[in-house]
């Protein structure tokens, strides 16, 4: 199975390159940056420190479109939503990592998977797709009379806040109490706020150093508080869990996927 990497000169690009590259069954077959990018014309293998593959790192979106099996992205919401449109066109599966899309640039990722496979994700972890189940149960258990905060802390050179795995979870534990996320989201506190809305879900975003990910949702009840955490120590959790999803949506039908497809969950 060809794979090509969308920002392959990146630092989760080089991740993703090197994820395929050790991964059974697959092999890298192309990679993507934008035009002008300083890496442009040098081999993904000596980019990802894999060794010459004899493969350059190009601009033409289109021509890898047309040439791989399967895409992934983790890249910016602009670039994702034109690489939604080319894999339609050519009928090439595609992986999105991509988070902060705008609700325009999601209806038309959704419009592309009228005509080809994608999976997109928040995360690609397994144990992070594990915790969204656990916080939904938890929620649906727990009465409304424990508040429910999202803590999310990442590197940084993060670019959106909340994260889309503190949002994924942050929907999880609302679908828990069955509700709407955005009804009950308190993602910003600054001065005299008053007291804390029953019900509501909160966040609190953290930027710094290198940190891959952690995600601690917090059900703090009288006389207790419950915990559950995840804590990614390296972005290969995501890049091994986006690969893997490219070679379950070989095969399958037009359609928006998720990683709990994959996983079966």
């Amino acid at each position: 199975m060809k794979i090509g990497v969308v920002g392959a000169a990146g630092r989760m690009g080089r991740m993703l390159l090197a994820a395929v590259d050790a991964a059974d069954g697959v092999e890298i077959a192309g990679g993507v940056e934008a035009s002008g990018h300083p890496d442009l014309g040098k081999d993904l293998g000596e980019l990802a420190e894999l060794g010459t593959m004899g493969i350059a790192l190009t601009s033409d979106a289109g021509a890898m479109f047309e040439d791989v099996d399967a895409v992934i992205d983790f890249t910016v919401p602009v670039v994702t939503e034109a690489n939604a449109k080319l894999a339609a066109n050519s009928g090439t599966v595609l992986v999105i990592g991509t988070t902060g899309m705008t609700e325009d640039q999601q209806h038309n990722v959704d419009q592309a998977a009228s005509r080809t496979a994608i999976v997109q994700a928040a995360n690609y972890s397994v144990g992070v797709n594990m915790l969204l189940g656990l916080v939904e149960q938890a929620a649906r258990i727990l009465p409304e009379i424990y508040d429910i905060e999202i803590l999310d802390m990442h590197h940084h050179h993060k670019i959106d806040a909340p994260s889309g795995t503190a949002l994924a979870l942050g929907h999880a534990a609302a679908k828990g109490r069955n509700v709407n996320l955005e009804d009950v989201a308190d993602k910003v506190r600054d001065g005299i706020i008053g007291p804390r809305k029953q019900g509501d879900i909160g966040f609190a975003t953290l930027r710094g150093g290198d940190v891959a990910g952690e995600h601690t949702v917090m059900y703090a009840g009288p006389g207790e508080r419950i915990e559950i955490t995840h804590k990614a120590s390296s972005r290969e959790v995501f890049a091994i869990g986006a690969v893997r999803a490219a070679l379950w949506a070989t095969g399958q039908k037009p359609g928006l996927y998720s990683m709990k497809d994959v996983l079966g969950l």
